[in-house]
């Protein structure tokens, strides 16, 4: 499961546990709440850290759980139901008012790796993070959100080939080099130091979150519309 703690103006929702992080409903469900909790105490100057412990930042969707139903119609069902479900949990992040930070302590595969692609910034361990959409290799479509999340984010074509269409598996500072990634550091202390350092700095500013949320949605009106977020409008008063 998550948790969420608050410190000053920094919010930090944490996977906990050694395990996968799959993103099960109730992972799901825990996440959607978080993000909203975050949402409905957003201050000026808050900032969002997302993280995890062990090994994985998160696994993608809880495959397991879909083909426990027993056939493959209701595995597709499932898996259907976490793909509408997850869909909300990248809305609210496109749409937080407040910058994000991914502090990718671990892999971050498939649905793992679009939640880490809808923070504004994405730090990576470079000894054992890695960036890995997986549907390439075990047969699955792209839903369209995580398309749209994917031609907003990823502005290299080769970056997106190799990641859609190649299911390159990308540690730290191969992402560095790709563009995807901000940063990479050599262990989970220095990432942990280094998120904190960056939120503490993005916080200081002290933004207006409704004014950075607008932003932020202009920049991605595709994705925004896919997600059925309005793009937002600035009127300035003169």
């Amino acid at each position: 499961m998550c948790t969420l703690e608050k410190q000053g103006n920094i919010f930090i929702l944490t996977f906990i546990g050694d395990g996968e992080h799959r993103l099960s409903p109730s992972l799901i469900d825990s996440v959607l709440s978080a993000l909203r909790e975050v949402k409905s105490k957003a201050t000026r100057g808050s900032v969002l850290i997302t993280t995890s412990q062990g090994r994985f930042f998160s696994n993608g969707f809880d495959l397991a759980w879909a083909q426990a139903a027993g056939s493959s119609s209701k595995a597709m069902e499932r898996l259907h139901h976490m793909v509408v479900s997850f869909k909300p949990v990248v809305a609210e992040m496109i749409s937080l008012p407040m910058p994000t930070v991914a502090a990718v302590q671990g892999h971050a595969a498939a649905a793992g790796f679009l939640l880490a692609l809808s923070h504004d910034y994405i730090l990576i361990r470079s000894d054992k993070g890695v960036l890995y959409m997986s549907e390439i290799d075990i047969g699955l479509p792209l839903p369209d959100y995580f398309a749209a999340a994917f031609r907003a984010k990823l502005h290299a074509v080769s970056a997106r080939r190799d990641v859609l269409l190649r299911g390159a598996k990308l540690k730290g500072e191969e992402a560095v080099r790709m563009g995807i990634v901000d940063a990479a550091y050599d262990s989970e202390g220095s990432l942990a130091a280094a998120a904190m350092r960056l939120a503490e700095e993005l916080a200081s500013s002290k933004w207006k979150g409704d004014t950075y949320k607008e932003i932020r949605t202009s920049l991605y009106p595709d994705l925004c519309g896919v997600l059925g977020l309005e793009e937002g409008k600035i009127v300035a008063k003169l």
